[in-house]
């Protein structure tokens, strides 16, 4: 476990973000969610966020990631969730035919941190997201 420092402290802050299409919508194949993540880990470095590991079902993300104290984490998420809804349904076109009017991901989100269970055990949960 190494930890991460800055001019003002250290610091390990892991966290697990869950992303749902609105309506829970089959709109994920591993070809968008790889998209998805390009998105995710472009806009990510502006504040200061990691991707760690990244996984999906067809109509959710499963996201482990690092951030920083100074890291404005609704910020982040609700840019994410702007910029990879126009940019999904533009390059996917078919993605449109799946959703109810334009609503991509669900007004909500789950984060949560990663204290509370070993880093590993949150990553094989991860890993192994859509999988029967």
């Amino acid at each position: 476990m190494e930890l991460e420092s800055n001019h003002h402290s250290v610091f390990l802050l892991h966290y697990r973000l869950v992303l749902v299409v609105k309506y829970r919508r089959k709109v994920f194949d591993d070809i968008v969610s790889a998209r998805a993540r390009e998105i995710f880990e472009y806009i990510a470095p502006k504040y200061g966020i990691t991707v760690e590991e990244w996984n999906h079902d067809m109509d959710h993300v499963h996201v482990l990631f690092r951030a920083q104290p100074k890291s404005e984490l609704s910020k982040f998420i609700n840019a994410y969730k702007s910029a990879s809804s126009r940019l999904l349904k533009q390059e996917f076109p078919q993605i449109r035919q799946k959703l109810w009017k334009e609503y991509f991901w669900s007004r909500s989100f789950c984060l949560l941190t990663t204290g509370g269970a070993p880093i590993e055990v949150v990553r094989r949960y991860i890993e192994n997201q859509g999988r029967r």
